[in-house]
């Protein structure tokens, strides 16, 4: 059966759409449809945070609803520093407006942490001190605290695409050697997927990346099997039942 997937995109991100693209390569039937809104900055400041008011959302969302998807994600991780409850408020919104069933990349990788039974979480991210500093706090209020991490300090978004794959990889690797056993790559910004499955057998650690994790939370929204990008990382090897 097909299945439409539709993803509500930070402007300025080059990463999540051809990646994305790239995993349902191998995926017949499954596709994959993005809805822009502005964002050029991740900070702390009014000015930064104000971009991922749900008035800006929403829209996106009414135009992706006209594609008649099937499941609808903000693939972006601003709740992880916003605060969990701006997701879910996020998600009853977009689902009254469409009646599509909708999730977040942060929720994704909170539920991918879970339903993998991660007990020390490492964090990768771009991020700035103090932004990387409030997801911590973020994270831990909904029972995840992270045991390791290692950010960039960058802020312009668009910089974080052109973040080498081989960068990344090696904080995935310190937090790793910190006692991680899962690694979350919080960012759709990054490019991270492809490493997911050899670092995780390199390591024997899972490896969540947010543009991934993303698209295994859409996929299963929709009804869809997630097993058919297992060879993507040890999350599509799992079938949880979605509310």
């Amino acid at each position: 059966m097909r299945k439409r997937l539709g993803m509500i995109t930070p402007s300025s991100n080059s990463v999540l759409e051809p990646v994305t693209s790239a995993m349902l390569a191998g995926a017949p039937g499954v596709t994959a449809h993005f809805s822009r809104f502005r964002v050029t900055e991740i900070a702390l400041d009014a000015a930064a945070l104000n971009q991922f008011d749900a008035s800006v959302m929403l829209p996106a969302a009414d135009l992706l609803a006209d594609a008649k998807v099937d499941a609808i994600a903000w693939n972006g991780t601003s709740a992880s520093w916003l605060g969990i409850g701006r997701d879910r408020s996020l998600c009853e919104a977009i689902t009254a407006r469409t009646g599509v069933p909708a999730t977040t990349s942060t929720l994704a990788c909170i539920d991918a942490a879970r339903v993998l039974g991660a007990r020390r979480v490492g964090l990768v991210s771009p991020y700035t001190d103090d932004v990387q500093r409030r997801i911590a706090d973020v994270w831990a209020g909904e029972g995840i605290v992270p045991h390791a991490e290692r950010h960039l300090g960058l802020r312009d978004n668009f910089s974080f695409g052109e973040v080498e794959p081989a960068t990344i990889a090696g904080m995935i690797r310190s937090v790793v050697a910190d006692g991680a056993d899962a690694v979350v790559i919080l960012c759709t910004n990054l490019d991270g997927a492809g490493l997911a499955l050899s670092l995780e057998r390199e390591l024997n650690i899972a490896v969540l990346d947010s543009v991934a994790v993303t698209l295994w939370r859409s996929l299963g929204l929709a009804g869809g099997d997630n097993t058919v990008l297992k060879r993507w990382g040890r999350i599509f090897q799992t079938v949880p039942v979605f509310n």
